[in-house]
């Protein structure tokens, strides 16, 4: 009798112990300078139980859509922010949870509470107090001669030729805003209102956090770097014969391995930051940053906006060993799925066009970054050749415009590492030197 007494009381303590071991889960900062995010999906519903590890989350950041894992094993007891939540700020509660054995009936008490808790510390930043104003009496309103809306059954008045037009478009008389006398519709009137059934010629789409940061490092970029350009054109046909080779024997080994023409780009890019480091720096207010490993951020566009993933340590790499990561690279990056350290921090930027058959285009430098290369087609073009019979021949050019910070590049600096980038182009095999 006694051990039943006591297990009762056990179980009794353990529920009541358990009730407040419920804990919000709040939003998480996937990167340093994440200050709101989204909630994209939720991989565990609520009253389930998930393990350590586990992928609780996935979380829309101003760049990439991240996995959340569980970081101890728990019971999900109840979800605040549901999929396509935004605007989340960091630190701010996501969800309720809790352990095996916890009572979770409690867990809406507990939403509420750590829900209100985050609003008001937000809401009394926003909302300072005012002033008490002194009392006075209102002032009267002034008349006006607009008629108030009429509510249904009452008589419309409308002039004639507004009455004809309105029954020529098929336009209820109740739904024109009378701007006559006594509200008295006339035919200007019609001017302002749409016909019956039209629909709006365009489509508003909700700005994503991608885009909003886009947005805002652009505008910034503009503004506050002075940009100047420097564009070359650089003789292709060494490189597009290599390629060809290079393919060819790669083929006999792996059918899917193909190296790019911008696979060569990338490691000419730093080749030319080895033998020009100036241009391998960055602007950091009060010191000049120059880096010595060059670390290429590449553009790729995806359905949310532009994204700049980074292959680390390009000039200790191979073009075979570019051009897998670039592709695996590209791919996360459209897939939504790279991680904070794969698109921060890279040193130098290169932003291709080429594919679209774009000549010339500049491109917007990356702050903190220096240089932007921006890289159009490669095009067949009459170029001198006193050499030949005919004077001239045709060669494959292509047109590349560097864009540079003048705080940290001068002009001169820009001229030198665009030379040696063309020259390690027109002269793909020294990159084996």
């Amino acid at each position: 009798m006694a051990t039943s007494v006591a297990r009762i009381f056990a179980r009794r303590f353990h529920v009541s112990a358990r009730r407040h071991a419920l804990s919000p889960f709040n939003m998480p900062a996937m990167s340093p300078t994440m200050t709101e995010g989204g909630v994209a999906s939720w991989k565990v519903k609520e009253g389930d139980s998930f393990a350590s590890g586990d992928v609780l989350l996935e979380v829309e950041t101003d760049k990439a859509t991240i996995d959340v894992e569980a970081q101890d094993d728990g019971i999900l007891a109840k979800i605040i922010a549901p999929d396509g939540t935004k605007g989340v700020m960091v630190g701010a509660p996501i969800a309720i949870i809790g352990e095996e054995g916890d009572d979770l009936s409690g867990a809406s008490e507990v939403a509420a509470k750590a829900s209100s808790s985050s609003e008001a510390p937000a809401a009394a930043a926003q909302e300072p107090p005012k002033p008490a104003a002194p009392k006075s009496e209102p002032a009267p309103a002034p008349k006006t001669e607009t008629k108030a809306d009429l509510p249904s059954g009452d008589r419309i008045f409308a002039s004639p030729i507004a009455k004809k037009i309105a029954l020529e478009r098929g336009i209820p008389l109740s739904k024109i805003k009378g701007t006559g006398p006594d509200g008295r519709i006339i035919r200007e009137d019609h001017h302002h209102s749409p016909p019956a059934g039209a629909l709006p010629d365009y489509v508003d789409t909700p700005v994503s956090n991608m885009r909003k940061t886009i947005g805002t490092r652009l505008v910034q970029s503009k503004q506050e770097l002075p940009h100047y350009y420097v564009t070359v054109d650089i003789k292709m046909d060494k490189v597009l014969k290599l390629r060809e080779v290079f393919n060819k024997t790669l083929a006999d080994k792996d059918k899917g391995a193909k190296l790019s023409v911008n696979d060569f780009i990338v490691k000419a890019v730093s080749c030319a930051l080895s033998d020009v480091p100036e241009a391998n720096s960055a602007w950091l207010g009060e010191v000049i940053r120059t880096y010595k490993k060059a670390d290429i951020s590449i553009a790729v566009a995806t359905p949310t906006g532009l994204i700049t993933p980074i292959i680390k340590d390009v000039g200790s790499k191979g073009l075979a060993t570019i051009s897998a990561e670039a592709k695996a690279l590209a791919k996360k990056a459209r897939d939504g799925k790279l991680a904070p350290q794969e698109y921060q921090g890279g040193t130098f930027t290169i932003s291709n066009l080429g594919m679209f058959d774009v000549s010339h285009f500049t491109a917007i430098i990356n702050p903190p970054q220096s240089c932007i290369l921006a890289v159009g087609s490669t095009q067949p073009t009459l170029v001198p050749a006193p050499e030949e019979e005919r004077g001239f021949k045709t060669a494959n050019i292509m047109k590349v415009t560097l864009s540079s910070d003048h705080r940290t590049v001068d002009g001169a600096v820009a001229a030198r590492w665009l030379s040696a980038f063309k020259g390690y182009l027109e002269n793909p095999l020294t990159f084996m030197l």
